[in-house]
């Protein structure tokens, strides 16, 4: 489900889709950092661009598959990146709030701080840590 290129990316950051995420999703491009990548992963799953999601998890934590048939039933309400911190050229964090809803259910918070890694000029997602409130 491939947002219109004309329209403000749900990664929220102000620019096009075109843009943005597009490129990535479309691997046109590769993420420049940690928080483009978290961005167009977020885009991803409001989009339900799942194959998109599995290429950019690392191998080493990537599930086996990834069904994305919730996306239909899931409205995303908005993203937060709080901090985006570089550790050294090829590992960083990203902290972030996402909110959604799914069917009738209210609202769900979604506050993560997620570890990325580069390998071989690419940026993957690795896992990530729910903090204490």
């Amino acid at each position: 489900m491939r947002a219109a290129d004309t329209t403000a990316c749900p990664c929220q950051s102000g620019r096009p889709y075109s843009g943005c995420c597009a490129p990535l999703h479309r691997q046109d491009a590769m993420a420049e950092n940690a928080e483009a990548l978290m961005r167009s992963r977020y885009s991803a799953y409001v989009l339900a661009e799942s194959a998109y999601l599995l290429a950019t998890w690392h191998a080493s934590t990537r599930p086996s598959g990834f069904d994305g048939h919730d996306a239909l039933s899931t409205r995303w309400l908005g993203l937060e990146v709080k901090r985006h911190v570089v550790h050294d050229p090829e590992h960083a964090t990203v902290e972030f709030v996402a909110r959604y809803r799914t069917g009738g259910n209210p609202a769900v918070r979604l506050h993560e701080v997620s570890r990325f890694v580069r390998e071989a000029g690419r940026w993957y997602y690795l896992d990530g840590e729910f903090p204490a409130r």
